[in-house]
This record gives structure tokens, C-alpha cells and sequence, in this order.
């Protein structure tokens, strides 16, 4: 990977890092590209089992490349809205689980990219703000991660105003899942991903993947798939070792795989 992203695996946990620290975590087009080729490469890694994902500086990221925007025609718009869809599909197509690591700001495509990943852990200090209201630009593609993330309320307030909410306030709405003092958001992410790493990487990928699959279905229609997923989960053999360690009270031997 070149300068703008850093990618390092250790213990089944992948740790990418967005390094662009004298733009904020700006998330220019090279940036999307190569955080989307990072996350499909690991995609494709039994080795692998949960990836963080973290910034460089002071903030986590500060959204798009606004020098990218100003006097790009609509096809080169076109091509920066699109690329950050890849980018955020790609996070929740993956099988593993990804967790923000967030620090300072995320704002607008950044705080996007905190809504879109399965899990987030905030330092008590970070913000976060949709504030293209602000500009003339509504922050339309971060919205759908958003509104999916907290309540319509919620939503159309940091949408409509731009103000920013504090990390408290993002726990709340359902935004990160976790809120930490400052000095312990590192222990706090290797902890968080050390326990999810733990667990059968077949289990949890199949978790994943249903979970997105029942979201926005009517509840009978959920039922009824993820009653057919729960199936074929009970047949996988690391289910079986997990069913059978907990009766016979000593720890599982996951495969990891699911035949």
C-alpha cells in the first residue's frame, strides 16, 4: 500500500490505518481506493479474523477531499460519490467484522464511515457532525449510513443543522457502541477486537452477513430466512464443538471454517 493506508495483522486482527494526518483524514479518492483494496484483499483472509480501523493525527476523519469537489464536473463528482459507496459496501460485504477506532472528529463522509462499521469505540472527546448543510453540499451518501445507525430524529438534527454531537451523545443514539477515556481508547479497541477475535470466524461471519441480510426485512420474512441461516449454523462443525464444549464445561476448539 502506498502513504495513504497502512495495513498490519496481528493475533487474527487486522489493523488498517488511514495515514493522512495533514488533511484530517481527508478521504480523497486515492484514499477511498486503497482503504477499499486493503479491506477486499483482508476479505478474502481465513487468517484474518476482525479488522480495526483507525487514523493517523488528530482526528479520525474530517470526510471527503473538499479540494477534490470545489470545480470537479459531474462525472469526476460522480466518480467520488461512487467510490465512497464501493468503500462502505465493501465494509459490511466483508466477512469480518470491522470496529472504528475513533478519536476527535468525524465529520460528514468520516462520521459516514463510522456509521457504516459494525462496531465503534469513541474517545470520550470525539464529535461527530454531518455539517454539509453548512456549504451548500447536504451530506446525502453519509445519510444513508446514518439513518440506518440512529434514530430519524437524530438524524435529520445533525443533518439539517450540522451542529455536532459528543461521543456520550453518539453512545445514546446508538452511533458507536463504546465511549472511553482518551488514554484508554487503544486498550479499549484491543480488547473489543481480541473478544470478537476469539469467537469462531465461520460463526461470526455468517452473524455478519445475516445480520445486514434481515435488517430491512418484515418480520416474518426475517424469521423465516434467518430461521433457515440458524439451520445450516447448527450443522457447521464449529458449532457442534461449541455446543459440545459448553456441555461437556471445557473450552472450544474452533475450526474456523464452516465444513
Amino acid at each position: 500500500m502506498s502513504e495513504l493506508v497502512e495495513v498490519s495483522v496481528h493475533d487474527a486482527i487486522a489493523t488498517v490505518t488511514l495515514c493522512n494526518p495533514g488533511k484530517m483524514g481527508a478521504l480523497s479518492v486515492a484514499a477511498m481506493q486503497q482503504l477499499n483494496a486493503a479491506m477486499t484483499e483482508i476479505g478474502k483472509r481465513q487468517d484474518i479474523h476482525v479488522v480495526v480501523l483507525a487514523s493517523q493525527g488528530k482526528v479520525f476523519s474530517a470526510g471527503h477531499d473538499l479540494s477534490e469537489v470545489r470545480g470537479a464536473d459531474e462525472t469526476q463528482q460522480r466518480q467520488i460519490f461512487e467510490t465512497c459507496t464501493e468503500l462502505m459496501l465493501t465494509l459490511q460485504r466483508i466477512a469480518q467484522p470491522v470496529i472504528a477506532k475513533v478519536h476527535g472528529l468525524a465529520t460528514a463522509a468520516g462520521c459516514q464511515l463510522v456509521a457504516t462499521c459494525d462496531l465503534a469505540v469513541a474517545s470520550q472527546s470525539a464529535r461527530f457532525a454531518t455539517p454539509g448543510v453548512r456549504i451548500g453540499l447536504f451530506c446525502s451518501t453519509p445519510m444513508v449510513a446514518l439513518s440506518r445507525a440512529v434514530p430519524q430524529k437524530v438524524a435529520m438534527r445533525m443533518l439539517l443543522t450540522g451542529d455536532p454531537i459528543t461521543a456520550d451523545e453518539a453512545a445514546a443514539a446508538g452511533l458507536v457502541s463504546d465511549v472511553v477515556p482518551d488514554d484508554e481508547l487503544d486498550e479499549a479497541v484491543s480488547t473489543l477486537a481480541t473478544r470478537v477475535a476469539h469467537a469462531s470466524a465461520a460463526t461470526v461471519s455468517l452473524g455478519k452477513r445475516a445480520f445486514y441480510d434481515q435488517l430491512n426485512l418484515p418480520v416474518a420474512e426475517a424469521y423465516e430466512k434467518m430461521s433457515e441461516v440458524m439451520t445450516r449454523n447448527a450443522v457447521m462443525p464449529d458449532a457442534q464443538e461449541g455446543i459440545g464444549a459448553f456441555l461437556e464445561k471445557r473450552d472450544p476448539v474452533w475450526q474456523h471454517h464452516d465444513q
